[in-house]
């Protein structure tokens, strides 16, 4: 019996069907572990007392987004907060609060847990929930958080907004300065990524 003829044609074929398969392919894994990645997130605090409202800013959080593991990070330099008061802001980085040449960065380390709710291909709000350990001074503690991911034009943007007790993380502050500082800080959280 005579072997099959396998002419040019046939061969150049299946070359171009290879390669389609393997661009269909590597697609697929590349959109499937897509990472994303901000290095000017939005972080902000805001604490209220009947004797004052404490607000402060930091636009250098650098955060990464893993859909592959539904991971989700963020590192923050303490002293990149900023105060509408230079009073507060000098306040802030002493010993007595932050201590921010001991502890140059707080830092969050999570999963998003219901990730699978969020099409990343498709312009939308996506609710969820983000549960992981927060660093701040010399403290990790637990935190679980609600959030929204809002997808446009295939960037994913991360809100979140919760609370934290400051004296959980030793920010106990100046003994006659305790009443202008709530015992709960509101932290918000907003993050614009790109594909990395």
């Amino acid at each position: 019996m005579q072997a099959p003829l396998i002419t040019d044609h046939k061969i150049n074929g299946m070359k171009k069907i290879t390669a389609l398969t393997c661009f269909v392919f590597s697609f697929g894994l590349t959109a499937f572990n897509q990472t994303y990645l901000t290095r000017n997130g939005n972080i902000s605090f805001y604490s209220h007392t009947p004797l004052e409202d404490i607000k402060a800013q930091n636009n250098e959080a650098v955060s990464v987004l893993n859909i592959a593991t539904s991971s989700i990070q963020f590192k923050v330099a303490v002293k990149s907060f900023h105060f509408a008061k230079t009073s507060m802001e000098e306040h802030f980085n002493t010993d007595d609060y932050m201590a921010s040449s001991k502890y140059p960065k707080a830092g969050f380390d999570g999963k998003i847990d219901n990730i699978a709710a969020v099409d990343f291909s498709k312009d939308g709000s996506y609710a969820v929930t983000v549960s992981g350990n927060l660093t701040i001074r010399d403290v990790t503690k637990p935190v679980t958080a609600k959030g929204t991911i809002i997808i446009k034009n295939g960037k994913p943007t991360a809100t979140a907004t919760f609370t934290v007790k400051r004296k959980d993380y030793n920010v106990i502050g100046e003994s006659f300065v305790q009443k202008k500082i709530a015992e709960e800080i509101q932290i918000t959280v907003n993050c614009v990524y790109e594909v990395q």
